[in-house]
């Protein structure tokens, strides 16, 4: 349920209002919205008086919630979520570039990748210290190691780092050393971990599940949500279908569908979603256009080499020819570059 005060709606009356409700068992979420103050009720409200909340002189409205989620509908807060991270901006208006190699080889490699880079225009490096893969025979990726050669990259080219977490167990240290904790496709439904998470003030990159519909998904940051953390990503990677061609099929739609319904900012990743390192820059540019607040691109200084996924990873010059599309799209969408 959402209460909608009335503009310019005294504080202590405000407050006064909150206490009454509190004592109906639901705990009221307070969003300061441009034009109006939005109280968000939490709980059962099945059994709340509304005409009892209405005849209050300081209330505008109450609408129903009727989806499940509650602290990432766009209901409760009206106003888009813009995250800044480093000095970077996440959400409505602005375009990062996430990207970098799927897993971190060597110390020399990601390093190379990071300066490449970032002299062409990329707004996060992104590198796999920890690899969650199908098989336990394929590579795992270096651990913490990898997690020291990314905060090495970092040093010298001042790219904040984007890495996944495997477990509950490393969120002290991934809150420590990175600045942008993703949470892969298979993790999505780890609730423990979510409720970790939310209870750090950390950015979270949630991934879409292997076959997640829009709803599991956006109920997966309600989890992080619910625990205080505000600063969840919504990442479109793409979803299992019938369909065997691609890795995944992406669904451009959903970006729109999440942008309706929540307020929390959603960015593409077409490497995963495709499979394929020549869909890439069709399906980043179609992103771009579709409303997306940014794109995840996997590359790689050597793909034929690479030890993880290479078949959908593009080098540093396809990058740097694709970072020149993009601009260009950014632009036309009104929207501000960041990096």
């Amino acid at each position: 349920m959402v209460v909608v005060l009335k503009q310019n709606a005294p504080l202590e009356k405000r407050n006064a209002l909150i206490s009454e409700i509190e004592t109906m068992g639901v705990k009221v979420q307070v969003t300061e919205g441009t034009e109006t103050s939005i109280l968000g009720l939490v709980g059962d409200t099945s059994h709340l008086n509304e005409f009892r909340i209405s005849s209050n002189e300081i209330v505008a409205n109450i609408l129903r919630v009727q989806e499940p989620f509650k602290k990432a509908n766009k209901m409760f807060k009206p106003d888009d979520t813009i995250i800044e991270v480093a000095g970077r901006k996440i959400g409505e208006g602005y375009f990062s570039v996430i990207t970098g190699p799927c897993s971190v080889e060597s110390e020399e490699q990601i390093e190379s990748i990071a300066k490449e880079v970032k002299d062409n225009g990329a707004t996060f490096l992104r590198g796999g210290a920890y690899k969650p893969r199908t098989s336990p025979y394929a590579f795992q990726g270096l651990g913490l190691e990898g997690l020291e050669y990314l905060k090495h990259a970092k040093e010298k080219t001042g790219l904040p780092i984007v890495s996944e977490i495997m477990s509950v167990g490393m969120v002290e240290k991934f809150v420590e050393d990175v600045d942008i904790i993703q949470v892969g496709a298979r993790n999505m439904q780890n609730f423990v971990l979510l409720k970790e998470l939310g209870k750090t003030s950390k950015p979270i990159l949630l991934k879409r599940g292997l076959a997640a519909t829009i709803e599991e998904w956006l109920m997966s940051a309600e989890y992080i949500l619910n625990e205080g953390n505000g600063n969840v990503i919504m990442c479109e990677r793409g979803i299992r279908t019938f369909e065997t061609y691609t890795r995944n099929t992406l669904d451009l739609s959903s970006i729109l569908v999440v942008k309706k319904l929540s307020h929390l900012p959603v960015i593409v990743d077409p490497s995963h979603a495709t499979g394929k390192a020549w869909m890439v820059e069709a399906m980043s540019k179609a992103a771009v256009v579709a409303g997306a607040d940014g794109v995840l691109i996997e590359v790689h200084n050597n793909p034929a080499l690479a030890l993880c996924d290479g078949q959908q990873s593009i080098t540093p010059e396809q990058f740097s020819k694709l970072m020149g599309k993009i601009r260009t799209l950014v632009e036309l969408e009104g929207k501000k570059l960041e990096g």
